[in-house]
């Protein structure tokens, strides 16, 4: 029976999303871990990874080769940097194994290449892959459809103080949502830097404003302010095993899919 469930690699084992992922795959009836990657020289490299995250053993040593990993996978799921994550939707891809991409700060080449690899496998990407936060983008995209320009928007972000990347990936899927609604580019109405006399905001623009601090989870407001009166969406997270929950809901959605790019609206079927 065991053996007919989806097979996970999870990459970045030794990072708290890759432990998370581990220990919900473990607990998980619907699939089993196969692979737990880590780079080079790491001193997990070698050792079993459930004896490695501090626990008894799971019978799944942690690997440096993610070709040999993933030709064994149905699934793999990635939250690490942009340029392991590149590498990785190649070889995911010539193993026709379903690629969950939760890295963020990916380039516009870096998002090129993937989109390359989804030519050959089913990829599943977000910036963030919880339910609440894709039902906002959604919500963004409306409000920001049914609101003109005498409505400023604003995307106020928090993480904790170890982010890397700024604005955070889902900032920018409500910054696309957003722009979507009303129409035009991001990359156009974009403004991410405000310091010292910056003149007046300019009218249509989308700006974004990211606060690091502490142990906040990942908190994200769009802020429609218009002529005597503000319109906020803001979701709160609390867990970040949320974001675990819905990576694991999208290897398995992916599993009878054609190959393509998707992303979180498309596994929550929320695109309608």
């Amino acid at each position: 029976m065991m053996t007919d469930l989806p097979g996970i690699v999870v990459t970045g084992a030794s990072g708290r999303m890759g432990q998370m992922l581990i220990r919900m795959i473990g607990d998980s009836d619907k699939m089993k871990l196969v692979g737990a990657l880590e780079r080079p020289g790491h001193d997990w490299v070698g050792r079993d990874v459930g004896e490695a995250m501090g626990g008894s053993a799971v019978g799944v040593l942690v690997e440096d080769d993610p070709l040999e990993a993933f030709a064994r996978a149905q699934a793999v799921v990635d939250f690490t940097s942009p340029a392991a994550t590149v590498e990785f939707a190649g070889l995911a891809a010539q193993a026709r194994a379903v690629h969950v991409i939760g890295t963020t700060g990916l380039a516009p080449e870096d998002l090129e290449a993937i989109k390359h690899a989804a030519h050959h496998a089913v990829i599943v990407r977000a910036g963030n892959m919880s339910l609440g936060v894709n039902l906002l983008v959604q919500l963004t995209k409306r409000v920001a459809a049914a609101l003109d320009e005498e409505f400023d928007i604003e995307v106020v972000e928090a993480h904790h103080n170890r982010k890397v990347d700024a604005p955070s990936g889902t900032a920018l899927m409500l910054g696309e949502a957003a722009a979507e609604g009303r129409g035009v580019s991001l990359d156009d109405v974009s403004d991410r830097g405000r310091d010292g006399i910056t003149g007046a905001r300019k009218k249509g623009d989308i700006g974004f404003s990211a606060i690091r601090g502490g142990d906040v989870v990942g908190e994200h407001d769009v802020i429609f302010a218009g002529p005597g009166e503000r319109l906020v969406l803001r979701h709160l997270a609390s867990d970040r095993s949320l974001f675990a929950r819905g990576a694991l809901r999208a290897a398995l959605w992916g599993q009878d899919k054609a190959p393509g790019e998707y992303d979180m609206i498309d596994v929550l079927g929320l695109n309608d």
